[in-house]
């Protein structure tokens, strides 16, 4: 995504976030009012987790705003990452909040009380619940146009949101009906669903932070677009880093015949450079691998039968031959514990088999499908 894209995609997605903040207040206002004129635990907490909402929408306005700075000397990549950040800030508010919440709730089991309902009370938790439901829907549909993970996830958190206030409004029409008191029990359920929700944040957040393999839709589409240059013959060693949402960096390895002059070589990878910026927002760096295979391609078919039974090989690329040398790359699964002892087993079945030969091969990772 261009720099220009960029700006107005973090000025769209602080918009939909101050909407977020404006809802979620009335929400908090109306629920906290309800609560403590009903004294009703269970929807103190619904309130509760709607402030964290609150907290999670400011939390998101300056960590794009921080995000959205330039590159420096200092940070060449940009401060992309700083999302990610705030993204662990918004969890463990969410974890404490839950922690709290559960306690409450504990406390509510063990001493009882019921609460007081009236029928004013039960109509704001029930547009309480529409309210939340279809902002919520609002939210992940722009945060999927945005593409921004940021907001699909508070999208469906408020989507999530609704349907715990939905069990708070029908432990209220209990209540208020039979005067059975669920408040502790539906407390309890609120809480636990907030503390999932933040481990599920932090997990998310961490992964992204670790670095995570790239979704197979977009190396797909990125091997099949590059694939279509003439004079490609292959697509390897594709790996891509992510410096923050919508900033991707990474490198590919294409195969060109060996008759190309320099000249070319350089016309090709810088269109294709090109191409990818300004079609998908990527900084590519292309490098080349030679082909001569029409030449061996016998001895190349071979040693791709030869390998075959080693289930942890995923793929032969950078097959080259000169001078009695035959150099190529093993792409093994991640889950081969043993690659230097497969590399050499194979190294001596291909020396037995090709007299002469010299044999180079280069252990690569799994690192994209």
């Amino acid at each position: 995504m261009k720099i220009g894209e960029n700006m107005n995609r973090n000025d769209k997605i602080i918009k939909v976030s101050i909407y977020g903040i404006a809802i979620n207040v009335l929400l908090v206002i109306f629920k906290g009012i309800v609560g403590f004129l009903s004294n009703s635990i269970s929807v103190i907490l619904d309130a509760i987790n709607n402030l964290t909402d609150v907290l999670s929408s400011v939390i998101t306005i300056i960590g794009t705003k921080l995000a959205s700075r330039k590159p420096d000397k200092r940070h060449p990549y940009g401060y992309g990452r700083v999302e990610y950040f705030s993204a662990i800030i918004v969890a463990i508010i969410v974890l404490f909040a839950g922690f709290a919440s559960l306690k409450e709730s504990l406390s509510k089991i063990i001493n009882g009380g019921e609460a007081s309902y009236s029928v004013i009370s039960l109509s704001i938790l029930c547009v309480a619940i529409f309210v939340k439901y279809f902002f919520g829907s609002y939210v992940k549909n722009e945060g999927k146009k945005l593409d921004s993970n940021s907001l699909i996830a508070s999208g469906i958190d408020a989507i999530s949101d609704s349907f715990i206030s939905l069990s708070t409004f029908l432990g209220a029409v209990i209540s208020f009906l039979w005067h059975i008191s669920l408040e502790g029990y539906i407390g309890f359920i609120i809480s636990i669903m907030i503390l999932k929700t933040a481990i599920n944040i932090l997990k998310d957040t961490i992964d992204e932070m670790i670095g995570i393999r790239a979704s197979k839709e977009l190396t797909t589409k990125l091997r099949k677009r590059i694939n279509k240059y003439e004079n490609v013959l292959g697509v390897y060693d594709l790996t891509l880093h992510n410096y923050g949402p919508n900033n991707i960096i990474g490198t590919v390895h294409v195969e060109v015949p060996e008759s190309m002059l320099a000249i070319d070589i350089h016309k090709l990878t810088r269109t294709i450079t090109v191409d990818i910026y300004n079609e998908l927002g990527i900084v590519l760096t292309v490098g080349i691998y030679s082909s001569n295979n029409s030449k061996y391609d016998d001895m190349k078919k071979d040693i791709l039968n030869t390998i075959k039974s080693y289930k942890s090989i995923l793929q032969l690329h950078a097959f080259y031959v000169e001078d009695n040398t035959v150099s190529f790359d093993l792409v093994f699964d991640f889950e081969e514990t043993n690659m230097e002892e497969v590399k050499k087993e194979i190294e001596t079945l291909l020396k037995e088999k090709y007299k002469g030969y010299n044999f180079i091969i280069i252990i690569d990772k799994d690192y994209s499908d």
